[in-house]
């Protein structure tokens, strides 16, 4: 009966609750945007995985770095060296791990490729993957990587190599 006494009295409690409904919902939208958040940014700090047991056996030398404008006009940057297979298996495949440091020793960039030797025979050399030209045991080839761009934060000093993926026969 009050109710009928004081009519500004419901419309108030309602205004109260209908104004919480979207505050609730909207903190349980943030409350699961950050907890996918959470679950994405914990997923992606994985140790690095172990290097096969065959890599130990591929060997880096001879590096050098050079540059070469393509037709556009981009700089494209090469990573040429030796490598040698030191083990008892012929190599069809490889991929590596280049990481450059900048000044501080800091990572600048990483980029995994798979490598390419250069075969000769023609007006050019011509880099190509190790499935055409396979690294017998005790052979060492040349090899090249290319990059389209890599970050001005880089220090120029050789990147570091980690092969991560190797396929023998």
């Amino acid at each position: 009966m009050s109710a009928f006494l004081e009519p500004g009295a419901t419309s108030a409690a309602n205004t109260a609750e209908s104004s919480r409904g979207p505050i609730l919902i909207g903190l349980a939208v943030v409350a699961v945007v950050v907890g996918l958040l959470v679950l994405i940014f914990r997923s992606e700090l994985k140790p690095p995985a172990a290097p096969p047991a065959y890599a130990a056996n591929l060997k880096f030398s001879d590096l050098k770095t050079s540059a070469a404008q393509n037709f556009v006009g981009a700089t494209v940057s090469y990573l040429d060296g030796t490598i040698s297979n030191t083990g008892n298996q012929t190599v069809t495949h490889a991929v590596v791990e280049v990481t450059f440091k900048d000044d501080l020793g800091q990572l600048a960039q990483r980029e995994t490729q798979a490598i390419h030797v250069l075969r000769t025979g023609g007006p050019y050399d011509e880099a190509v993957d190790l499935g055409m030209s396979p690294l017998d045991p005790g052979q060492s080839k040349p090899f090249r990587l290319t990059f389209e761009s890599i970050s001005a934060q880089w220090n120029h000093v050789y990147p570091d190599l980690r092969v991560t993926q190797v396929v023998t026969k």
